[in-house]
């Protein structure tokens, strides 16, 4: 493993500004006089202290010949130039006077023409990646498309968060490439075989098919990478490691799974999931679902409710209305039926509906799912999720009764919940 700078808070604490400078500085500064510097960043739906790095990561490269931070969407919908400005945390004013010689960049998953195909990932290649999760509906060969630009420069820095996360087991590190700034068919390679595994075999686990299929597809790319890997406990950062992408994130995932898996001494039977509102669709909110699924017992209730929330999926909602949410068994035993829907949407509805079985037509989910948001009750029917009126959601009634097996999450989406074996 090589050498990187880091920085770690004590538990229960948090590092302080001058650390966390200090620590940047240390494994970045004077790195990059001349060059052209591409940063990845997360958008709005990764919680991240991101205006005060951004300030920090320009001072820092302020020798750099070329300086653009790209935000890594994914197939998040792309962000106008104020929600830009907003997300780094600067104003009109600045962006055109102090901070003018930095670009700030959508990501476009979906122009053919904003991306270049650097290899491919062979069928044989992920079916031994995959190992006994394999399955014919993952397909063939899987090109590895990523944004052109990342072939423009001299340097890529990854700039985020770690979590766990229910596809690659956990955040960070190289997903910043693939799926972040990657064309259509690592996402939804990637997604379905997650899915094929289940979250609750993927989430919170360092190494997983996915995140090996992640860093095959990194291996491709001729740019030099460094990642500076953040662990963010509330508003603030417990860890910061900077050094190549697979050193730095094995690190962050450690400091992860200490900071962000919350475990409890036995499963409850309702839970009320709060989604924050920077999760604005149903595309991200799911994540108020995967964290919680673990703690949930058999034959249990996960409510999301995200009283802001009127719309599935701004990019993807066409063919979500169209699968609907269900366990896997009930896409593949369908496969005629589902064989056109995007793997990454179907990799996404049984996220969100959970673990189960589909034997002799009857769908039998592990647990049940519901929505307590503005989306209509004729829709939640449509999409086979369960609905509660949000305004006759108390608060009240749900907290304070853990001892019940009746859980409420405040933030739901970032921390993992597991039962204690």
């Amino acid at each position: 493993m090589s050498l990187i700078a880091q920085a770690v808070a004590p538990a229960g604490e948090l590092l302080e500004t001058d650390i966390i400078q200090h620590t940047l500085a240390e494994g970045l500064e004077s790195q990059f006089t001349n060059a052209r510097v591409l940063v990845l960043i997360p958008d709005h739906t990764r919680t991240i202290p991101l205006p005060m790095l951004f300030r920090m990561m320009v001072a820092l490269l302020h020798n750099a010949r070329q300086l653009d931070f790209m935000v890594a969407l994914g197939t998040h919908p792309p962000l106008s130039e104020e929600a830009l400005n907003t997300l780094v945390g600067i104003s009109r004013e600045e962006r055109e006077t102090t901070y003018r010689h930095v670009g700030l960049l959508n990501h476009a998953w979906d122009n053919p023409d904003a991306l270049a195909q650097i290899g491919v990932l062979e069928q044989a290649q992920i079916q031994q990646i995959a190992g006994a999760a394999w399955h014919p509906s993952l397909g063939g060969d899987t090109p590895v498309r990523i944004n052109r630009l990342a072939l423009e420069y001299d340097h890529i820095i990854i700039l985020g968060p770690t979590f766990p996360h229910e596809v690659v087991g956990f955040s960070g590190g190289a997903k910043y490439l693939f799926p972040g700034i990657s064309g259509a068919e690592m996402i939804n390679t990637t997604h379905w075989l997650g899915a094929l595994i289940t979250v609750l075999d993927t989430i919170g686990i360092k190494r997983t098919p996915m995140r090996a299929m992640v860093e095959a597809a990194a291996d491709l790319l001729s740019t030099p990478i460094t990642l500076v890997s953040l662990v963010v406990v509330g508003t603030g950062l417990a860890g910061v490691f900077v050094g190549d992408h697979l050193s730095a994130w094995e690190k962050a995932a450690d400091l992860s799974s200490e900071r962000h898996i919350r475990w409890v001494d036995a499963p409850f039977q309702r839970v009320l999931s709060h989604a924050p509102p920077m999760y604005d669709e149903l595309w991200t909110a799911g994540k108020a679902m995967y964290k919680l699924e673990p703690a949930v017992a058999p034959g249990g209730e996960l409510v999301i409710y995200a009283p802001h929330l009127d719309t599935v999926s701004h990019v993807h909602g066409k063919y979500i209305y169209q699968a609907g949410y269900h366990v896997r068994d009930y896409y593949l035993k369908q496969w005629e039926r589902f064989k056109d829907i995007p793997l990454g949407v179907l990799a996404h509805g049984t996220h969100v509906r959970g673990s189960g079985t589909y034997e002799n037509g009857v769908e039998r989910a592990r647990i049940r799912v519901a929505l307590a948001t503005k989306i209509p009750r004729a829709d939640c029917e449509r999409l086979s999720l369960g609905y509660y009126d949000v305004s006759e959601i108390n608060l009240e009634h749900w907290q304070g009764r853990a001892h019940e097996g009746v859980l409420y999450v405040p933030k739901a989406g970032e921390i993992l919940y597991r039962v204690k074996q």
